[in-house]
């Protein structure tokens, strides 16, 4: 187990990505994943009121609501966490104040909870002053609606800047951050957000762990992209170095006798400030390799192979 940053939040080191709940995979199916998920020790699952307007036929919330359900239907608690985001709803776009607590609201009615144990800000605007969003969750953490408060996709100047006016208000500290990183998509964390991590004890829930796909090996020739947005997002990180990293992670795997997604997540869990990857599935098959990579352990020699190999991909 591990600490989210300046939180009392211990979790699982792998969190549950909840995009694919209601989307590719359906109730029975989520239910199946959320089973076997917290039968293997899992306890965190990341969410957000948005996942999943984006497909077909949804209107955002559906994730949350599948998640409601089946805490509800198993007669589960704290003992799963729950992390869900604001900003990215249709009806409730945007971070201000007043747009901030309606979103709560809905949130916690779909969860079927009382709380939310991480609430992040899914992304900035700039529309709203940072202080009223500020100010805003700063509310629901008071309130008793929302226990910690996370930042996602965030520049790193305007995560200190939030910091800074939690800080001389006396709100509620950010806990944790939500960035873009994996082995082939490097340089924007540790360049930027490594020494706010360090410097203000932040806990990192790294998000495209496996790069939309990318690192499990399934895109090996510019073929393999499909129409479906999946293979849109996997084919930004195809490059002969990114082939290369996915041919290192292919080798290690077959050493480790595990499946390639399992090497790549072990080598992000290992990196400074991260506590858990986001990952998420959409047939529980696809759990184990995910699960695996929580008790993979690589040599110094072949985590450095992976890191050298990857260095300069994004520089």
């Amino acid at each position: 187990m591990a600490t989210i940053g300046n939180s009392e939040l211990d979790i699982f080191p792998l969190a549950l990505g909840g995009n694919t709940l209601g989307w590719t995979a359906d109730e029975a199916t989520s239910f199946a994943i959320l089973d076997a998920f917290m039968a293997a020790g899992g306890n965190f699952v990341d969410s957000a009121d948005s996942y999943s307007a984006f497909a077909p036929g949804n209107s955002g919330g559906e994730s949350e609501t599948v998640l409601g359900n089946w805490k509800a239907s198993r007669g589960i608690g704290d003992e799963m966490l729950v992390a869900t985001k604001v900003g990215h709803h249709p009806e409730f776009t945007g971070l201000s104040p007043q747009n901030v607590a309606a979103a709560a609201d809905a949130s916690l009615k779909r969860l079927q909870s009382d709380h939310i144990d991480l609430y992040f800000a899914h992304s900035d605007d700039p529309e709203t002053p940072l202080d009223e969003t500020a100010a805003a969750f700063d509310a629901l953490v008071r309130s008793g609606k929302v226990r910690y408060i996370g930042l996602s996709n965030y520049s790193p100047g305007r995560v200190a800047e939030w910091l800074a006016i939690a800080d001389e208000n006396g709100f509620a500290r950010p806990v944790s951050l939500q960035p873009h990183y994996n082995l082939v998509h490097r340089a924007e964390y540790e360049r930027g957000y490594a020494p706010l991590v360090a410097e203000h004890n932040l806990g990192v829930l790294p998000y495209y762990g496996l790069a939309a796909g990318f690192l499990t090996g399934k895109y090996r020739t510019s073929a393999d992209f499909e129409a479906g947005i999946r293979g849109r997002m996997a084919s930004q990180y195809f490059s002969d170095s990114g082939l290369a990293v996915v041919d290192a992670l292919a080798e290690l795997a077959t050493i480790h006798a595990v499946e390639i997604p399992t090497v790549a997540l072990g080598w992000l869990l290992h990196r400074p400030g991260v506590v858990a990857p986001i990952a998420s599935v959409s047939r529980i098959e696809q759990l184990p390799a995910l699960l695996d990579s929580t008790r993979l352990v690589l040599s110094d020699l072949e985590t450095d192979r992976l890191t050298s190999l990857s260095n300069t991909i994004d520089a």
